[in-house]
């Protein structure tokens, strides 16, 4: 017979064994990658703990460990005890004979193929069940440990009269299991059910029984299992039902039961359990009975139950009950969720008081004083001066701040605040020595005057504390920053290889070695080798610049260090450094959070918690993006130098951080233990204040009728000063709230109706954590329908006179123009509105203080200063913009003066003049740098110039009534400053 192999067709030749040598090469090549790919799982594990016991943390670590090895264990074993079982049961019960026909003898072949080998795909298919399940369960942690820790609220839901904290704690817990269950049963029946049927207990197509007596009771008993589980579902579902989220009315996410679910759902439930749990008798009954006639008929009944029951009716008591007459039948639902949900978001305490909000200028003087008084004003604008920060203060271009500041209080004072940060992109040679040993921390803080410029500059920050070392009024403190927002690259210091720690204004670089106690100890061969696989990085195991003494510093962030011991919390998404005992800590604001607040509506962290301010760096931390309950229960603190991270209770009354302090001992401080300085920092967090915003934008209202109507809906307004169209972020001031006698550090925000620009409400809450009246919320209801919102105002501003000139001159020049924040303070009865206006000059790279526009009422003032503005609005100073405009003060004359030019001469003089000091503005914008104050001058010139030539204009003969000409006697050209506020040229 020929080869049909395609080999040779000679004497086939003998394969023989692979030589012993050859054999036990590939031996030692299998266990040394066995071994490798042991190291690479065993590096991942050894570093983490190593880090956290860095951070003395190591009980997070191992607490979180162990649950989730119990979790796996426990639940990867109940699932494959339950599967291999079932498996084994079935094959046990298995007929003597297998029927003699041609679907048995099929699965013949199947059955001789696989019985040598029964036991070890018993074995196989009940591990990987076991691994899937016990895998998925290890993702419950945190479930496991609020239910076994879980605390009570000491607050009783509406519905069921059952404390919270079996919605919250207890509930998720109890679907987990019954999620389990269910997998478990149904996983369990198709093995069973594949079982029966490759050994014959179950048949197909051959004649005769269907099923053997055996394979029939013991498939009726998972399916009884299958819907007694089914039965505890629909008990479940009647407390789910509190805690159930639906679209209703002005609201996405309405929480909790309406008229429908009490009256048409929660019977409904009760009635399926019932059914259910009699269909599940009728199923385990087939054991004696050995049929399944009254089984299936249970379970068809059950099914067209919940299709009526469940489906049907409901419908109809919505259509014929409900709609009719919904106002009134949802009433009382209303009232239940506006009250829980004021209470789940620590609201319950505000109250609207009411506020014309509409300014007048009555008493000048006084109105005056009390403008200067009203707040400290921010003119400095954190997310506006942060180039000019990096301009001015950056000192090496491999350091950095931040793209929006912080902002703080230093003496009484509020103050712009920002770390010089390490930034590798501005390195010039970069390698790994040079990235990882030699460029490792940032260099002092940064701070200014929030209300202030310095005094002969162009409208640049009046630093308190600046240069490299910095000094000023921070005194003596550790200035190298090792940790920071900005720092995301591990570093090795500590070692051989010196660091740089900044360098000279004359020159010459001074080195340092870190002594911190943060970092992991990476001299020995071990962690080195765990480092160099963890990172992927093979030069930490070999390299010579690693040595007695060096430590790897990595996970850098203030934000990763708290989420990393502390896994259970929401981190705020601003982050803000303090210098508190000689020492640079950044400080956090955390949440407990939980979305199973029974009628508590949710809201959405990422987009309530986002603004026109919202970047990666400052989003927020969200363990449950979709919430109804929120505390600011913890303040955390991570030491800029050495990485140190403390957590302090905040909120000693929260039963979730009680709950997971019971998870976690020791791993949270009390509140008494605060140092005093660090508490002189605090302040109220700024998501939990947008939270508290966008709720009380619909739950100010606490009348059933009116919110069900949304007839006083609100909403946060869009930031005027950015052409995209994000909420405008609350801010940090120091103000006078109507009643108060001092100012107040606040965080402030405003409301407009929904769907309008008209501004009205102003919400404040007290920041200052060393006051009484911390976290107290005042919201003022502007009972003026007339008043201007934020972007009103704006484009008031846009289109008022001297300031459309201004950016249009500016403009002209090649200079960029950059709106600060648009403050918003209550003043006598009305809003008094602050904007800073900045300046960028044709190839500057940082924008200074240029203008600040104050509007209250109808006055608008646009001057140098504030000082300025404030004068020109309360009538102290003539604004630009009304009737008679400033000119230059007389001055007396000291030599003998031509008398003053007339008719024509006079009218030609002016216009020379206004050209001139059109041309010396002009000069004054194109120099390098832009300067400010001659071209203020400038402009002065120009207005006076203006006005000197309309009233030549005025007292020509040609002018008069009658004379033919088309002007009135007094009319104003067009282009001078004397229009009506909101009457000159368009801004851009």
């Amino acid at each position: 017979m020929p080869d049909r192999g395609g080999g040779p067709t000679g004497p086939r030749m003998r394969v023989g064994r692979p030589s012993r040598r050859v054999r036990t090469l590939l031996m030692t090549l299998g266990a040394l990658a066995v071994l490798a790919m042991v190291f690479v799982m065993f590096s991942g594990f050894w570093t983490d703990w190593l880090w956290y016991r860095s951070v003395d943390y190591s009980s997070v670590f191992t607490t979180t460990l162990w649950t989730k090895i119990g979790l796996f264990a426990v639940f990867g074993l109940l699932m494959a005890t339950a599967v291999g079982v079932n498996i084994w049961l079935a094959h046990r019960l298995r007929p003597p004979l297998s029927a003699m026909s041609l679907e048995q003898q099929s699965l013949d072949r199947y059955r001789m193929s696989i019985a040598p080998y029964k036991k070890w795909v018993l074995l196989a298919i009940t591990a990987l069940v076991g691994l899937i399940a016990g895998a998925s369960a290890t993702g419950q942690w945190r479930t496991w440990l609020m239910w076994v820790n879980g605390v009570s609220f000491g607050e009783k839901d509406p519905q069921f009269n059952m404390d919270v904290s079996f919605f919250a704690f207890d509930l998720p817990w109890y679907r987990f299991l019954l999620g389990f269950g269910f997998a478990a049963v149904v996983l369990s029946l198709i093995a069973a059910a594949l079982t029966h049927y490759l050994y014959g207990g179950l048949r197909i197509t051959s004649p005769g029984a269907r099923a053997t007596a055996a394979a029939t009771g013991h498939l009726s008993v998972l399916l009884g299992l299958f819907v007694a589980l089914k039965a505890v579902a629909y008990w479940l579902d009647r407390y789910g039902l509190a805690v159930k989220s639906s679209d209703f009315k002005t609201t996405d996410n309405w929480t909790g039961l309406r008229y429908v679910d009490a009256n048409a759902y929660l019977p409904a439930k009760t009635i399926l359990f019932c059914i259910a749990v009699i269909c599940a008798l009728l199923f385990f009954a087939t054991l004696w009975r050995r049929t399944w006639q009254l089984p299936v008929i249970g379970f068809g009944l059950m099914v067209l139950s919940a299709i009526l029951i469940g489906g049907l009716y409901p419908a109809i008591v919505q259509k014929f009950q409900v709609q009719p007459n919904e106002q009134a039948k949802e009433a009382p639902y209303i009232e239940k969720n506006i009250e829980a949900t004021r209470k789940a978001y620590g609201i319950d305490g505000v109250k609207p008081g009411d506020y014309t909000g509409r300014g007048e200028v009555k008493n000048p003087e006084q109105q005056r004083k009390n403008a200067d008084a009203a707040a400290s004003y921010r003119i400095n604008d954190p997310n506006i001066v942060s180039p000019t920060f990096q301009q001015l203060e950056q000192e090496r271009k491999y350091y950095q701040f931040p793209s929006t500041l912080d902002v703080d209080r230093y003496d009484g004072q509020d103050t712009v605040i920002g770390l010089r940060e390490l930034n590798l992109a501005g390195v010039d040679k970069r390698n790994w020595i040079n990235d990882h040993f030699t460029y490792t921390h940032g260099f002092g803080a940064v701070t200014a005057k929030g209300t202030a410029t310095a005094e002969g500059t162009s409208g640049s920050p009046a630093f308190t504390e600046s240069g490299l070392p910095t000094k000023g009024m921070l005194g003596d403190y550790e200035q190298r920053i090792y940790y920071g927002e900005k720092t995301t690259q591990y570093s090795i210091v500590g070692g051989p290889q010196k660091e740089l720690d900044y360098e000279r204004d004359g020159g010459g670089q001074v080195t340092t070695s870190y002594k911190g106690k943060g970092g992991i100890d990476v001299s020995g061969p071990l962690n080195r080798a765990a480092y160099a696989v963890a990172f992927s990085e093979p030069q930490i195991m070999y390299s010579g610049a690693i040595g007695d003494g060096s430590k790897i510093l990595y996970n850098r962030t203030p934000k990763q260090r708290v989420e990393a011991v502390a896994p259970w919390l929401t981190i705020d998404g601003d982050a803000y450094p303090a210098v508190i005992g000689k020492r640079v800590q950044w400080v956090i604001d955390a949440y407990t959070t939980t979305n199973g607040y029974p009628y508590a509506s949710r809201t959405t962290l990422g987009d309530t918690t986002a603004d026109s301010l919202t970047d990666r760096q400052r989003a927020v931390v969200a363990q449950q993006n979709q919430v109804n309950y929120i505390r600011n229960s913890v303040k955390a603190t991570v030491d800029a130098y050495d990485g140190t991270v403390t957590l302090y209770e905040w909120d000693e009354n929260d039963p979730v951080l009680k709950t997971w302090k019971k998870a976690f001992p020791g791993t949270v401080k009390d509140k008494a233990d605060i140092p005093d300085e660090l508490q002189a920092h605090l302040r109220y967090p700024q998501d939990m204040f947008k939270v508290q915003r966008e709720l009380l934008s619909l739950y100010h209202v606490t009348d059933a009728d009116q919110f069900y109507n949304a007839s006083d809906a609100w909403q946060v307004p869009n930031d005027p000063t950015k052409s995209d169209s994000n909420a405008v972020p609350p801010y940090y001031l120091s103000m006078k709230l109507p009643g108060d006698k001092a100012q107040q550090f606040s965080l402030t925000t405003t409301f407009t109706p929904s769907g309008r620009p008209n501004l009205r409400a102003f919400m404040a809450v007290d920041a200052d954590a060393t006051s009484a009246d911390y976290g107290k919320i005042e919201l003022l209801r502007v009972t003026d329908d007339n008043v201007d919102g934020p972007e009103q105002v704006q484009s008031r501003l846009n289109r008022h006179g001297p300031i459309a000139t201004y950016v249009r001159d500016l403009k002209g020049a090649d200079s960029t123009i950059k709106y600060g924040n648009l403050l918003t303070v209550p003043l006598d009865s009305g809003f008094l509105y602050v904007e800073p206006i900045y300046a960028q000059g044709r190839g500057s790279e940082f924008p200074l203080l240029s203008k600040v526009a104050v509007v209250y009422g109808q006055k608008i003032g646009f001057a140098d200063d504030l000082a300025g503005a404030l004068s020109q609005v309360f009538g102290t100073e003539s604004a630009p913009d009304e009737e008679t405009p400033p000119t230059e003060p007389a001055e007396p004359p000291t030599e003998p003066t031509e008398p003053p030019a007339t008719g024509e001469a006079a009218l030609e003089d002016a216009i020379a003049d206004a050209q001139k000091a059109y041309d010396d503005a002009r000069a004054a914008l194109e120099k390098e740098p832009t300067d400010w104050a001659a071209y203020g001058k400038a402009q002065a010139d120009l207005e006076a110039a203006l006005k000197r030539a309309a009233d030549a204009q005025r007292a020509q003969p040609d002018s008069a009534p009658g004379s033919g000409s088309d002007a009135k006697p007094d009319a104003k050209p067009e282009a001078t400053p004397d229009a009506k506020p909101d009457e000159g040229s368009p801004g851009d």
